[in-house]
């Protein structure tokens, strides 16, 4: 049966030296890259403007009347055939928590 190959200490230390070395020139290019353009808005539907208005316009009738503290607001659609503004009212809102 054959011995299993053994690396000596320095072996070790130089290939952690370079893994290191590696670690930081790829850190320093990430570092000295410029920022991606950030995304352009997408264009909200009349239909989910108006909703989230009257979102906004509920939340600030229940901070007047005092009931924002801790507690839960539900808002409910019953049109027929409306569009979904789900995404969209998470975006506009996601700023708020």
């Amino acid at each position: 049966m054959s011995k299993p190959l053994r690396m000596s200490r320095r072996t070790w230390v130089g290939a952690w030296a370079v893994l290191c070395a590696a670690g930081i020139a790829a850190t320093v290019a990430l570092n000295a890259s410029p920022a991606p353009d950030p995304q352009p808005e997408k264009p909200v539907s009349a239909e989910c403007a108006e909703y989230i208005s009257d979102i906004e316009t509920q939340l600030a009738k229940a901070k007047v009347e005092g009931n924002d503290d801790d507690g839960v607001l539900a808002f409910t659609r019953t049109q027929v055939g409306a569009d979904d503004c789900s995404d969209e009212i998470l975006d506009h809102f996601s700023g708020d928590r």
